[in-house]
């Protein structure tokens, strides 16, 4: 499953949510400080590892 980064304008924490697809479709987030649903999806860098050598 993916992890989400997301930063809440209410208290400005950020936090990290691991959602299926569907569930990430849906868009119902709340901060798990303040239970704000005013948040949004940061952009996180990720990593792909392949078995093959260049």
């Amino acid at each position: 499953m993916p992890v989400y980064q997301f930063l809440c304008n209410e208290c400005k924490k950020s936090f990290q949510l691991s959602l299926s697809l569907a569930d990430h479709e849906k868009g119902k987030f709340a901060c798990p400080k303040c239970k704000s649903k005013k948040v949004e999806q940061k952009l996180a860098a990720f990593v792909a590892m392949t078995g093959k050598k260049s």
